[in-house]
């Protein structure tokens, strides 16, 4: 496995709270967050990349700043809350660089995109400790990966080089007439195989789906090794998500990078209604969230 360089180390531990655990606030989403914030397509087809900035803009101000990082899109929101001071000084700056959405294959696999001209080099120039590139794997289907892997090795040899810190994460998905039952059944055992796959690509860091028991948490502990993960909300309520980071915590895992499930419910194109209910309602499943992280990494220590 691969460890850290002493630069990506130091970008490490700048996404860490002072108890040395992961608390990312994920809000680089754009097509999944015109769908919270319009039901209607037309309304949603209206909402631009400023409105989503202001939105961001909010997440960041009224909640990312009570985390030790932020996840943000180089569309919406990098530069802009650096430029307009919206960015605590405290609050560690990761920048997301796929696309929103993915191609399809002719046999139905997903094939994820990146930003265009955003790199390693552009990460740093915006101001980020470190970027993060998401891909779909099906670890079970060879075939459906190659073009998602190839992305993945490309970047992080790309951070490698410029020795800038990158989080690897990965989703799964359920293929074209594949029910929800044998889709539900393969989920552990597709985590921990895309575990090894991002790991043997060159992986540092990971954000990963809940594996679904925790028996895969610790699996996945195992098999990581030295390399940490950090485990992400997919946009379950926030009591499953709640539920889930305890028994991840519990097995291994080093943290938390969540986005939906703490402020899918609070975002509005009404600014002030936005406002309030992150200051509130985010805030608070924030707290709870830290306190069961904090529980474990005192227990570690």
């Amino acid at each position: 496995m691969t460890k850290m360089t002493t630069a990506e180390l130091r970008g490490y531990q700048q996404i860490c709270g002072k108890d040395g655990a992961m608390m990312a606030i994920a809000c680089d989403q754009r097509g999944g967050m015109r769908t919270l914030l319009a039901s209607d397509p037309a309304e949603q087809a209206a909402i631009t990349n400023d409105m989503l900035g202001d939105t961001k803009s909010d997440i960041t101000r009224y909640l990312a700043s009570e985390a030790s990082c932020v996840l943000l899109d180089p569309l919406c929101a990098v530069p802009r809350v650096v430029d307009e001071g919206v960015l605590n000084r405290d609050t560690a700056l990761l920048i997301g660089l796929d696309a929103s959405g993915y191609d399809v294959s002719p046999e139905g696999y997903r094939l994820s995109r990146l930003v265009p001209g955003i790199d390693a080099r552009r990460v740093r120039e915006l101001g980020g400790t470190g970027g993060k590139i998401m891909v779909y794997l099906r670890a079970d289907r060879p075939e459906a990966n190659e073009h998602n892997i190839a992305i993945l090795k490309q970047c992080i040899a790309d951070f490698a080089k410029e020795d800038l810190l990158l989080i690897v994460e990965f989703l799964t998905y359920q293929l074209e007439r594949e029910s929800p039952e044998d889709y539900a059944a393969k989920i552990p055992s597709l985590v921990e195989e895309g575990t090894r796959i991002s790991l043997d690509c060159g992986a540092k860091v990971l954000k990963l789906p809940y594996p679904g028991t925790p028996e895969a948490c610790a699996s996945i502990t195992r098999i990581a090794g030295d390399v940490p993960w950090a485990v992400l909300s997919a946009g379950v309520n926030h009591a499953t998500f709640l539920g889930q980071v305890e028994i991840a915590m519990k097995n291994g895992a080093s943290g938390v990078i969540a986005g939906r499930s703490l402020w899918k419910d609070c975002i509005s194109l009404d600014r002030d209604v936005q406002r309030e209910k992150l200051k509130t309602v985010a805030v608070s499943r924030l707290r709870e969230i830290q306190a069961v992280i904090g529980n474990y990494r005192r227990k570690a220590a």
